[in-house]
């Protein structure tokens, strides 16, 4: 005890001595650099699969990682609910064992929907939703954030409008060849047909549609079964971070499940402000994010309002990862600047090259996949670099500390898997001791 201290044993005291307890075991818990155990909660992009579909890949992935890393690492069994899907992933080192609680949102059965709905349903309802979104002013905000997205937008749409042509010059050949208007029109639609059904399920044109008519409707906040959705969710994670069960509690945002997983922790912190602050360490992780598709929409106030409220608490860590050979994110931005909003130095910004996250000839294999492309940020690298999805979810670092790093996990595991610097108890518990692993 230091010379002078007044110590005093009355209620006052001993409430004083428990909140000091409480701040030193805090600030142990916030400046170790090893993590032992991980909530995760992962949002997926526009990918009508199911959960088993879901976890085989991960499962797959996951091999992956551990021939990368030389580590250890196995996913229990699946359990699916109504509105979630869980697994449990155990990763080890020579020196390091990490538990992640793997909690996969889900919002499949709510794409399905989309997915079911008969043609003549979907085409007019996806030409709504590109007028919608012209209108609402997107169109020139992709062209001038990222030229390749407006590409991407416009896509579909032109796609369909060769098929309209073409289908138009079929109904005009035959009208003329037989005489008849009425084979004309049918030789017409079934040419659209045949287009639609072949090349255009080939190039993805159904689930292209279906995600702007999604994303429509999330803008006009008309699906009650997805809000209710995110607001259980966001209850979770304050109940977690108030149980301080787990040493990092991580919101991992692929595609458009960026938008979900800031709208959830927009849900969090309206309900608990100061969360993040006390106990687990809080992470926003967002990767080949589509937050501008929403946000620069002029409707999108609400995503606006949370990305601002989000951006501004100190409460979490945001690391927005981007990629240029990924054409369905947006290259080189701040989405909170680019939304209009005053910039507050979150997210930090990494710009990956998925190129080096895999060997030369898998990449030249998957190049020209766009949608394979996209999905490495959530697939296993054959090669270490600074993004790597497992070791986000599964690594000893923490993820703050793996995003601002420019080798990411890679200068602090060996070649054996071992954690170069661990977490070692101090004479000051007020403080951790870093020393080299051997």
């Amino acid at each position: 005890m230091a010379p002078g201290t007044d110590v005093r044993y009355g209620d006052m005291g001993i409430y004083k001595l428990r909140e000091s307890v409480r701040r030193i075991l805090n600030l142990q818990q916030k400046d170790s650099p090893v993590i032992g155990s991980r909530l995760v909660f992962h949002f997926g992009g526009y990918d009508p699969v199911s959960p088993t579909k879901m976890y085989s890949r991960f499962v797959r992935e996951l091999t992956r990682f551990r021939q990368t890393w030389s580590v250890a690492s196995s996913a229990s069994a699946l359990l699916v609910a109504a509105d979630r899907a869980k697994w449990t992933i155990v990763s080890n080192g020579p020196n390091w064992r990490v538990e992640t609680d793997h909690q996969l949102f889900r919002w499949d059965d709510i794409m399905a929907g989309y997915a079911h709905r008969p043609v003549w349903w979907r085409l007019p309802m996806g030409l709504l939703a590109f007028a919608d979104f012209v209108a609402g002013g997107v169109l020139w905000g992709y062209a001038r954030t990222n030229w390749r997205y407006a590409l991407f937008f416009l896509y579909p749409y032109l796609l369909l409008l060769v098929m309209v042509v073409a289908s138009s010059y079929a109904a005009e050949l035959a009208a003329r060849t037989s005489g008849s208007i009425a084979i004309g029109i049918a030789a017409g639609v079934l040419t659209f047909i045949a287009f639609y059904l072949g090349p255009g399920r080939w190039a993805y044109l159904p689930v292209a549609f279906d995600d702007w008519i999604f994303s429509r409707s999330y803008i006009r906040h008309s699906d009650p079964e997805l809000e209710r959705r995110l607001d259980a969710v966001a209850d979770e994670i304050i109940s977690a971070a108030r149980a301080r069960s787990v040493d990092e509690i991580l919101l991992f945002g692929h595609s458009l499940g960026a938008v979900l997983a800031v709208d959830v922790l927009d849900r969090a912190f309206s309900r608990e402000p100061d969360l993040g602050s006390r106990g687990p360490r809080l992470v926003l992780v967002t990767a080949g994010s589509s937050i501008l598709k929403i946000g620069l929409h002029r409707a999108a106030g609400r995503l606006r309002d949370a990305l601002a409220r989000v951006s501004r608490s100190p409460g979490v860590f945001w690391v927005d990862y981007q990629a240029l050979t990924d054409v369905m994110n947006f290259y080189k931005t701040d989405p909170v600047r680019e939304c209009g909003l005053e910039p507050t130095g979150r997210p930090i910004i990494r710009t990956v090259r998925i190129s080096r996250m895999l060997e030369p000839e898998s990449y030249r294999r998957v190049r020209r996949n766009l949608y394979r492309v996209h999905c490495q940020f959530v697939s296993g690298n054959e090669r270490r670099t600074a993004y790597d999805y497992f070791m986000l979810l599964c690594g000893p670092l923490p993820a703050e500390q793996q995003a601002r790093s420019d080798e990411g996990a890679a200068s602090e595991i060996d070649d054996n898997g071992r954690l170069l610097y661990a977490a070692a108890p101090s004479a000051d518990p007020a403080r951790t001791q870093i020393i080299l692993g051997r």
